[in-house]
């Protein structure tokens, strides 16, 4: 096996516009290689569904590299013992792999593996997966760059991988080998690149023709918005494929009558745009990987105080507060909810709970099919008011349950002991008097929780909190540094005077964003969260 390449799968699980891959493959035989880490599953932020979904595109992988001549050798351990081994065995000329911008430990662990492949004198190359760029100096000019990387060719599948005999595949672990708790999860989405390849279809040819109208509201957004971000988070489709395939059906449109174009070009262009902030987030983590852990801003340190009991009600969807508790019901029975939603959960766990972002984010995590952690703690940190940059945001839930969900279909769908409270007191169930609470089946404190807090007060008192810590010394100094690191660009635009010194944000044609892009804070929904 002179000059054997080794290809290592992470959460790029494909063959299609896998540059790694093709390269390999022109440089001699490839052994295609994923390690299943138990330690990486045992993380705080890790759960069972996500392995599922993960265990069933591995699985697909395989099936693909099989027909390929070649299938995908599976081995369970620590990635530097199981490549030391194959390098012993057989000798390494080579290790190819995409870049991962994943969560602490990954990042420690890839670390090690560099190390290991300059002991031992293996050139490890790194190709990029999506539009972040490593080891970037300035957010001047981003954009462009992530269109060039976006227009780029799509590599193909090689034709054929020569066949290693004598090795054996080796098993796809249960979720069980790994140790994770059980996580029922009846509505999770299936992995595997052919349900990614059905669903981009399904979103571009009917599904994403109400996609802008239709993606804030929970009770439209599951069927209306693209549901592409576990295969992008795990790499079953790439992000380039999906670019390139939006923007295909757009120009395809501007060939129709208007009658037949509809709604069609304007909900395309809104789900382009969210495919530029999937990177422009995950390149926040890029460049400052203790965000996942850290504040952005240091003096929003210390804001808050774990609340084991009210965390846990939060978590199971317990709170008193009905719209949140279904938006938290739906999310542990499915893996996903609607961004707009996922920012809601963040907000009242923040403010009106005032629970630190790190306990409520892993909670998050663990929960999310779709765990993308350079989008995950970028928003947690957004939505908690800890980047010292953004506006505060604070999500009033009963505003939010009465906006997009009026009549209340989503509510009863995933809270039945609501479901014979009348519309009139169904978002704030605490208004309803004693004989209404019987007749309904649902005594408050009995069927159903109280609140947990007054949310407008709470809300009220959080926010002057936040304000008070805005204006302590040296506050707009260091919002200032954070806005110069992660901030968004326009070209020619200028720095926000607002953001710059930690004060409320205005509108401005000033303010920095990014080509093509408008800030989160404007109202936008990221579905690739």
């Amino acid at each position: 096996m002179e000059g054997l390449q080794v290809v290592w799968f992470k959460r790029d699980l494909r063959l299609v516009d896998h540059q790694p891959l093709l390269h390999a493959c022109r440089r001699g035989p490839v052994l295609p290689l994923v390690v299943v880490e138990p330690e990486l599953w045992q993380q705080a932020d890790a759960s069972a569904r996500q392995w599922a979904f993960c265990a069933e595109s591995l699985e697909d992988l395989r099936q693909g590299l099989a027909r390929l001549g070649q299938p995908l050798i599976v081995r369970t351990g620590s990635v530097e013992a199981v490549l030391e081994r194959a390098r012993r065995q057989f000798g390494i000329a080579g290790l190819w792999s995409h870049e991962e911008t994943g969560n602490g430990w990954t990042y420690a662990r890839d670390r090690r593996v560099a190390a290991w492949a300059q002991r031992h004198g293996i050139a490890w190359i790194e190709l990029p997966q999506f539009g972040v760029i490593r080891r970037l100096k300035s957010r001047n000019g981003w954009a462009r760059r992530w269109e060039g990387r976006m227009a780029e060719a799509i590599s193909p599948p090689p034709e054929a991988l020569t066949p290693l005999g004598g090795i054996e595949p080796g098993a796809i672990p249960s979720a069980q080998d790994l140790g994770l708790a059980g996580d029922p999860c009846p509505g999770r989405q299936p992995g595997g690149r052919q349900a990614g390849l059905a669903l981009l279809e399904s979103f571009l040819a009917q599904r994403g023709a109400r996609y802008h109208r239709e993606l804030s509201s929970p009770g439209t957004a599951f069927a209306s918005c693209s549901r592409l971000s576990p295969h992008l988070s795990w790499g079953t489709l790439s992000m380039r494929e999906i670019v390139q395939r939006s923007r295909g059906r757009l120009a395809d449109l501007k060939g129709l009558p208007a009658p037949q174009r509809g709604d069609w070009p304007r909900a395309l262009r809104g789900f382009d745009e969210r495919l530029h902030w999937h990177c422009h987030f995950i390149q926040k983590l890029e460049s400052q990987p203790d965000l996942e852990f850290k504040e952005l801003h240091p003096l929003t340190a210390g804001l808050r105080a774990s609340e084991p009991e009210r965390l846990a009600a939060w978590a199971a969807g317990r709170t008193g507060l009905p719209f949140v508790d279904a938006c938290m019901r739906a999310l542990i029975a499915t893996g996903w909810i609607n961004f707009r939603m996922r920012a809601m959960l963040m907000s009242v766990a923040s403010y009106q709970l005032w629970l630190p972002w790190r306990d409520s984010g892993l909670v998050l995590a663990r929960l999310f099919v779709d765990y993308e952690p350079g989008i995950h703690w970028s928003q947690c940190q957004m939505q908690s008011g800890t980047t010292g940059i953004n506006t505060i945001r604070i999500y009033n839930p009963i505003k939010q349950g009465q906006d997009h969900d009026p009549q209340g279909q989503f509510l009863r769908q995933w809270l039945p002991e609501l479901a014979r409270v009348p519309v009139v007191h169904l978002h704030e169930p605490w208004t309803m008097p004693l004989s209404t609470q019987t007749s309904a089946g649902c005594v408050l404190g009995v069927d159903y929780p109280l609140p947990l807090v007054d949310p407008a007060a709470a809300a009220r008192e959080a926010k002057q909190r936040i304000w008070d810590r805005r204006q302590e010394p040296g506050f707009r100094e260091w919002a200032a540094t954070v806005l110069q690191t992660h901030g968004s660009r326009r070209s020619g635009g200028t720095r926000s005077r607002s953001a710059s010194k930690g004060g409320r944000r205005r509108s401005s044609s000033s303010t920095p964003k990014d080509d093509a892009t408008r800030p989160l804070q404007l109202g936008l929904d990221l579905d690739l969260a």
